[in-house]
């Protein structure tokens, strides 16, 4: 059988490699070869898709021998919490490669990064060796940390080693964790189907492995008071950065709760599942509160993004939580289908503030005014989109946002008091939209171009799937449910 998973991995490598080798080649040649290698990847991960998942485990398994002596291999797989993430991966990586063609600065680099980090977080949602995933986790924060840096706006070299520093130190307690779990495992393997389905930890030494997890996923996340690298990092990076950045990366760290977290120490996490159930519920309060006090787009974009990752850890508590594995299925369906959709719906949202910033050259929403009448495509296109951010019925958010909910209030009902985040979204996106796009323009932006067809082909098939998952959530839930009815922890 065709390693459609390695070949949909590696894909995005080899179309660096061979960018590398093309080091005289034209920008509109290299950045033809980034699209048309993210776009082979996009047909990969469809195809993986078409595959499917089943319900006994992971699928589509592929194995190597690597390090044999120490129970390391290549091993990689899906399943039902991990193909999702794929998908949306690729499609944002193929999207985003199509608005950077406008890239002119050093786009051998530029494109040579993003393959490189397409390649990370594919490897990072199926890689089912722990070493295996450590690498693609770290490799990711190489290449996003040169990519703020080299791309990003002008307080970019800050922003850039802010996000580097605390998200590698975040790191090193995943890896204590990892050599915890290979020390505990018998035999020794670093298998990570073998750690699900006989977790090697028990009483303190799983606690203390939980904790490390819980504080690298965290930073990953990220949930407060590990956030404050995020506005930076979003605000610095050029706006295809931004996209990755909240729309796949941010996923690392929800994605590592439930494969790492949840399922390798399920009892500990049981125990502790009060305390990650308040950091999930400040994090979504205080997410939307601060993104509230914003008077920069994109900082408040960002700050959505804490509010809207918290809800993902409030459905994970619960689902550690629960004792009914309806509910628990519940939960954990509404976090993996809120982590799709906040892919889709935040990166339209900072594709659509990378557009106006290119024209205004600004991005203070007191310095705007009436665009709906002077660009109605890109206005229509952001109301939408925060409508979706905001969890309108019909729009991606709700059907995730609404299974948290319903799993929380039959689990913790008092918890259900992070409701009051959509609310504050609410508040602030209408905000954002009356400063912006409502009244009448001002002089100076009457002469403001709409949208292009690059952007247009970038934005629209975002709007599309934000719009379908919307309203046939069960083209995903039917993936994602075949995993996490199954779940035994």
């Amino acid at each position: 059988m065709l390693p459609i998973v390695s070949i949909t991995l590696f894909l995005p490598l080899l179309g660096a490699l061979l960018v590398m080798a093309l080091r005289k080649a034209p920008a509109p040649l290299v950045h033809g070869i980034g699209i048309a290698t993210s776009g082979l990847t996009l047909i990969g991960a469809l195809w993986m898709w078409s595959r499917g998942v089943n319900e006994t485990g992971f699928a589509q398994l592929e194995e190597l021998a690597w390090m044999p002596s120490i129970g390391a291999a290549y091993r990689v797989g899906v399943d039902g919490i991990s193909l999702p993430l794929v998908l949306l991966s690729t499609v944002l990586f193929f999207l985003s490669f199509i608005y950077s063609v406008k890239v002119k600065e050093r786009p051998h680099a530029y494109v040579v990064l993003m393959l490189l980090l397409e390649t990370a977080a594919i490897g990072t949602f199926t890689a089912l060796d722990a070493i295996l995933f450590y690498v693609f986790f770290e490799v990711s924060l190489v290449s996003m940390y040169f990519m703020i840096a080299g791309w990003g706006h002008e307080d970019r070299q800050r922003a850039a080693l802010m996000f580097f520093i605390y998200t590698l130190l975040g790191s090193l307690p995943l890896l204590l964790a990892i050599l915890g779990l290979y020390l505990g495992s018998e035999p020794h393997t670093f298998d990570m189907r073998a750690w699900i389905d006989n977790p090697p930890l028990e009483g303190g030494a799983a606690m203390l492995a939980l904790i490390a997890m819980l504080f690298t996923f965290a930073v990953k996340t990220p949930v407060f008071p590990f956030h404050t690298w995020l506005p930076a990092a979003h605000v610095q990076a050029p706006a295809a950065g931004s996209v990755i950045l909240a729309g796949v990366m941010l996923k690392f760290g929800t994605y590592g709760l439930v494969r790492f977290a949840l399922q390798m120490t399920p009892d500990s996490f049981r125990d502790a599942g009060i305390v990650v159930l308040v950091f999930g519920v400040v994090a979504a309060l205080y997410g939307a509160f601060a993104a509230l006090a914003q008077s920069d787009l994109k900082r408040l974009i960002a700050l959505t993004s804490v509010n809207h990752m918290g809800y993902v850890v409030v459905g994970v508590a619960i689902a550690a939580l629960a004792v009914d594995p309806a509910v628990r299925a519940t939960a954990l369906d509404g976090s993996v289908l809120q982590m799709v959709s906040h892919g889709l719906v935040t990166g339209a949202l900072f594709l659509l503030v990378g557009m106006l910033q290119d024209r205004a050259h600004t991005r203070e929403m007191e310095q705007f005014g009436g665009l709906l009448k002077v660009v109605p495509i890109l206005g229509w296109s952001f109301v939408l989109a925060a409508f979706a951010s905001l969890g309108l019925p019909g729009l991606a958010h709700f059907p995730a946002e609404f299974q948290i909910f319903l799993a929380t209030l039959r689990v913790e009902p008092v918890a259900v008091v992070v409701i009051l985040g959509i609310v504050i979204t609410a508040g602030l996106y209408l905000r954002a939209i009356g400063k912006v796009f409502l009244g009448e323009p001002r002089e100076q932006w009457t002469g403001m171009s709409d949208l292009n067809t690059r952007e247009v082909l970038s934005l629209a098939p975002l709007l599309i799937l934000i719009v379908v998952v919307g309203i046939a959530p069960s083209l995903v839930l039917d993936v994602i449910h075949k995993t996490t009815v199954a779940l035994q922890f």
